[in-house]
């Protein structure tokens, strides 16, 4: 019986984990936002443990302030954790498109194939929320496709700092054609075996962020916090 309930409780937690993750990183519930622990289990009609784990896994990704005695807030914004997820996940992601350019697994191209026109869809439609859902998993599948699928969970580990200030920039159609063109110029580089073009363009791609990193933090001072 005891078995039986610590998976319930697992199953439990990580469907709270998921919904808050989802509502944290699409600004549902922006920076500072007090968050009450037992306010969330009654909405889910749980008790109060396996929100407890989804808020101890959201403080470790630094997206949740859990401090005792106090309330629990949706962390701000930090420059030095995001500069910090963001030499992470380029480290990896360059060696990720290298392995991928040099020796793919062939049957990810129709997916990645499929991804692409979805982009198109979502950006026709200036749907912003699944724009950003297909350029994670079009990142997701370039791990696949590089035969290194582990890289994924270090890249989203480190995308969660950064997932957040994507939602802010992916305001306009002009933003999603940018990256839709970076992820097309990669994806044709990938196929045609170009490893020294696809860690340009993946270079260029992940630089975008920086200057509306800068612009966010301009308009956006509170959502800070050094």
């Amino acid at each position: 019986m005891a078995g039986i309930d610590t998976l319930d409780r697992t199953t439990s937690s990580d469907m709270v984990f998921d919904e808050l993750y989802a509502r944290i990183t699409q600004l549902d519930l922006l920076p500072g936002t007090k968050i009450s622990e037992s306010e969330i289990a009654k909405s889910f009609g749980l008790s109060r443990q396996p929100v407890r784990e989804a808020f101890t896994r959201l403080a470790k990704l630094n997206l949740l302030l859990v401090r005792p005695q106090r309330a629990t807030v949706v962390r701000p914004f930090s420059r030095q954790l995001i500069a910090n997820a963001r030499f992470v996940r380029t480290a990896v992601e360059l060696e990720v498109v290298r392995a991928a350019s040099l020796e793919r697994d062939h049957s990810i191209d129709a997916e990645l194939k499929s991804n692409l026109r979805d982009q198109a869809n979502a950006m026709a439609a200036e749907d912003a929320s699944a724009f950003h859902d297909l350029d994670y998993e079009f990142h997701r599948l370039l791990c696949a496709a590089a035969k290194q699928v582990f890289a994924f969970e270090i890249i989203s580990e480190n995308k969660a700092q950064v997932d957040r200030l994507c939602m802010l920039a992916l305001t306009s159609k002009d933003a999603m054609a940018a990256l839709y063109e970076d992820h097309q110029l990669l994806l044709t580089a990938l196929f045609n075996g170009d490893a020294q073009s696809a860690d340009e363009i993946l270079r260029v791609h992940l630089n975008r962020l920086t200057p509306t990193i800068d612009a966010i933090y301009t308009t956006h001072r509170a959502y800070f916090d050094d």
